[in-house]
């Protein structure tokens, strides 16, 4: 499958680092064991740690020695043979040509050049390179990755469908951790893949998180005027969720960096339709209605406007909800704003009544409960109940 943001190959990634490659093998095989068990994990893999067979040159430093040979000598010998040495270049219009002297095709091959190719002796002699060296076959390793300096493997492995990255990595994390607790000084075992990379995504959208909620909370107060008002909106945002948690689940869509961006989205909506509310509701007690009917002809007269903005925002999501990558936050927005439009025009009169106590007409009002309904009353009654017991003693004393 392709896969969509920043990209990370194998979804589900934990690296092993260390100095020795033979330990590394070690913990790898054992965390590599640890996913195996996970019945959403699939093709479970490192990314290097399987030895190769080589060609390695041993040199016999005793007999180099009596003849005047270097190391470094010897190396040089078969890197002119091998790979060449630069003699000049030549210019071609625009472009320059390297001139390389090197053997023949044939004779460009490790074996043979250390039996057939001769090196020039301090003595002024030339020796056959097998007199002072030999071939043998070992294995090592092909190919070292590193992380942060160290040699890293990784261990990798895909997910079934229908099943999140970040989540079964979640489910690993604390047998990780077990493992962990038993390496060696110097080893470490770092988590990476979609769960690293969600998390460093997401990271400045929560570190700005404050911001944006002082900022929408100056924003409220300069358009309500007041604290208990702006309460009153804020508090009508989580509704959405409601909606948001059925949609995703109905469609079995990931409730990923995308569709928390939908969430955000979706609070501001909501609390667009609670302030075109409430300050209506405030236009008409203004202007002479009694609270209780300026309550319930806000609800009546806004509802059209209301749901006409929240339809034209569903149906402009319906082409998104097709996208691999922004059909999550689609989803999110159309099912939040569909239950919370609902809700809202319903649940936004209610609370405005029972935080400002307001009653019908001919209905005796409850005593001492309105206040019990607005913080911002409680305080000031509280307030004023302390500096009327202050009061009370100076009279007395």
């Amino acid at each position: 499958m392709l896969p969509n943001g920043p990209p990370v190959g194998y979804p589900v990634q934990f690296r092993v680092s260390g100095d020795d490659p033979q330990v590394l093998n070690r913990i790898a095989n054992e965390v590599a064991a640890l996913m195996e068990t996970h019945p959403a994990t699939r093709d479970v893999n490192l990314n290097w740690g399987e030895p190769r067979r080589a060609l390695k040159l041993v040199i016999d430093q005793d007999k180099a020695r009596v003849l005047g040979l270097t190391s470094d000598d010897i190396r040089k010998t078969l890197a002119a043979t091998l790979s060449g040495t630069s003699l000049t270049e030549f210019r071609e219009g625009d472009k320059t040509i390297e001139v390389l002297a090197r053997g023949r095709a044939d004779e460009r091959n490790i074996a043979s050049a250390v039996s057939d190719v001769n090196i020039y002796t301090p003595s002024g002699r030339f020796v056959p390179i097998s007199q002072v060296a030999k071939i043998d076959v070992v294995l090592e390793e092909g190919r070292t990755w590193r992380h942060n300096r160290l040699p890293t493997i990784t261990v990798r492995a895909d997910v079934a469908g229908g099943v999140q990255p970040p989540d079964v990595t979640e489910a690993l994390l604390p047998q990780i951790d077990a493992i962990r607790a038993r390496l060696p000084s110097g080893y470490y075992i770092d988590t990476a893949g979609a769960w690293y990379e969600s998390r460093i995504n997401s990271q400045p959208i929560q570190d700005a998180f404050a911001v944006i909620i002082f900022v929408v909370l100056v924003l409220l107060m300069f358009q309500l005027q007041s604290f208990s008002k702006t309460m009153m909106v804020v508090l009508t945002a989580p509704i959405g969720l409601i909606g948001v948690v059925a949609a995703l689940l109905l469609f079995r869509a990931p409730m990923g960096f995308v569709a928390q961006l939908g969430v955000i989205a979706l609070f501001g909506m909501i609390m667009r339709n609670s302030v075109i509310l409430v300050d209506q509701i405030h236009r008409d007690i203004q202007a002479g209605h009694d609270p209780w009917s300026a309550i319930r002809e806000a609800a009546v007269s806004r509802f059209r406007p209301i749901m006409l903005t929240a339809a034209a925002a569903v149906l402009a999501m319906i082409p998104l909800t097709r996208s691999e990558l922004w059909g999550p936050m689609a989803i999110a927005i159309m099912g939040g704003l569909i239950v919370a439009t609902l809700v809202t025009l319903l649940f936004v009169p209610a609370l405005y009544a029972a935080w400002f106590g307001v009653r019908q007409p001919g209905e005796e009002p409850v005593r001492n409960t309105a206040w019990i309904m607005s913080p911002l009353a409680l305080v000031q009654r509280l307030t004023s109940r302390l500096i009327a017991s202050k009061t009370l003693r100076k009279v007395q004393s």
